[in-house]
């Protein structure tokens, strides 16, 4: 791989405070353009496992692991990770990645993008649009909301499904989106916020086997769809000891839960019941991270916000992360990668021969935002066991949009073809059965080569610490 990979590589690890010298321990392998498009995918992709792995190898020398031998990233180890859920296998079953809902629809002057995934999110879709939100996804219904969004310009319909707590945006060129007031309160923002927020005392981590820099790391991991879940699936890589925690009112999705839950543990806990919020608390209070991935604000109600969840614990690290920024008139939207790609401009770039707009080969703003939260978790953990504080890692799919779309430097070699995932996937049992998947895009010198442990049962362990 060519020079702008390395450019890419030194930039993702500038943005998060990195040592610029220490970049130079990556050796990108593979070809380029192996996320074929337009806008410099592979180099982003690359850049942003390589930062994750760099920030874990800080780590592990700050906890007195071995660290010897460069970080070889290959592209095409990355190309498959990063479009895992494609790969991924339940007793041969593959997965449909979007429901029937979840797509483009031509509307009276443009387009318009709709996110459907998720049952409530699906209801709220057509409840927006006066269509029933009991009748079934079959072709008639497809028709229907159409007919429906084709009727009324596409600001329009953006603004009633949102009213509805609904996932809908008009698809922007990239003119008028940098020309939206959201993309400047994004363009104030840094790729990558990484802070201490409170003095507190020095905590050194206890000593890490070789290979295992986040061994005995207690996370927190309060996040659904991709960028959350990737991030902590890393740090479960690396010997993180992550515990997922859902509403039991907001089931998960089967295969997104089986992509990007390995290594981890499920619990659930319903906040509104007192139990089940003291519970919570004593988490809090044996908890080293918690992650979350949820807009501005949605948290708060739940004492989540970071200045509660330190009550219970003062030098805790709190990683955000959400769709459009931490201000701005969107900053409290839902959002999702695809949602994001269509606002930003991302789609007209990558528009199709025959006018439609187009996507990139992998849901790329997600995951490689996810690694560039893990990377700020690894590294705020190095700093807090050096200086002390309670560090706040905030990062947003919009900012990771606007950094490929105006920041990276484009790729040197033709778009090339998707490597061929066989070398790159591996299976084992679970619990939901015989599973394929794609495997980690890096191992660490002396590191893991795949997860601890598959997937569990969504839902099916028990909110609690084990013993250290």
């Amino acid at each position: 791989m060519g020079d702008p990979t390395t450019e890419a590589i030194r930039a993702a690890w500038a943005a998060l405070g990195g040592d610029p010298a220490a970049a130079s321990a990556v050796r990108p392998a593979g070809p380029d353009g192996v996320l074929p498009a337009r806008l410099p995918v592979t180099g982003l992709a690359v850049s942003c496992v390589a930062a994750a792995g760099l920030a874990a190898l800080e780590l592990a020398r700050e906890r007195g692991a071995a660290t010897d031998g460069p970080l070889t990233v290959d592209s095409r180890a990355v190309a498959v990770s990063f479009t895992s859920e494609r790969h991924l296998r339940v007793d041969g079953r593959a997965f449909s990645g979007f429901a029937p809902l979840s797509r483009y629809w031509p509307a009276a002057d443009g387009w318009v993008r709709t996110h459907a995934n998720y049952p409530h999110h699906r209801r709220r879709l057509l409840a927006a649009l006066d269509l029933d939100p009991d009748r079934p996804d079959d072709e008639a219904l497809v028709a229907a909301v159409g007919e429906r969004i084709a009727a009324r310009p596409a600001a329009e319909v953006e603004q009633r499904v949102t009213a509805a707590d609904g996932l809908a945006v008009a698809a922007r060129s990239p003119e008028q989106w940098d020309a939206h007031p959201q993309a400047a309160a994004v363009a104030a923002e840094p790729l990558v916020r990484l802070r201490a927020d409170a003095p507190a005392a020095a905590r050194p981590a206890p000593p890490a086997p070789p290979g295992l820099p986040a061994d005995g790391v207690r996370v927190l991991d309060l996040t659904r769809v991709i960028a959350g879940p990737v991030a902590t699936r890393f740090l479960a890589l690396l010997g993180a000891d992550v515990l997922r925690v859902d509403s039991p009112g907001l089931p998960e999705l089967e295969p997104q839960h089986l992509d990007t839950d390995a290594g981890k543990r499920s619990a659930l806990l319903d906040l509104t019941r007192e139990g089940d919020r003291a519970r919570f608390a004593a988490l809090v209070a044996d908890a080293d991270v918690v992650v979350t991935g949820y807009r501005p604000g949605a948290l708060d109600r739940w004492g989540l916000g970071p200045e509660a969840l330190r009550r219970h614990r003062p030098d805790l690290v709190v990683a955000r992360l959400s769709a459009w920024g931490g201000s701005g008139p969107w900053a409290g939207r839902r959002g999702f990668d695809s949602l994001v790609q269509a606002a930003t401009g991302i789609a007209e770039v990558e528009r199709q021969p025959d006018g439609t707009p187009g996507v990139l080969p992998a849901q790329a703003l997600d995951h490689g935002a996810g690694y560039l939260l893990a990377a700020a978790v690894l590294r705020a953990l190095a700093r807090r066991g050096n200086d002390g504080g309670a560090w706040t890692a905030e990062l947003s799919l919009a900012r990771t949009a606007r950094w490929l779309r105006h920041d990276l430097p484009a790729g040197s070699a033709p778009a090339g073809a998707p490597p061929d995932p066989d070398p790159w996937c591996a299976e084992r049992d679970a619990p939901a059965g015989r599973l394929r998947y794609a495997l980690p895009p890096l191992t660490l010198p002396g590191g893991r080569r795949t997860w601890a442990t598959p997937p569990t049962r969504w839902g099916g362990d028990p909110a609690a610490w084990p013993a250290r």
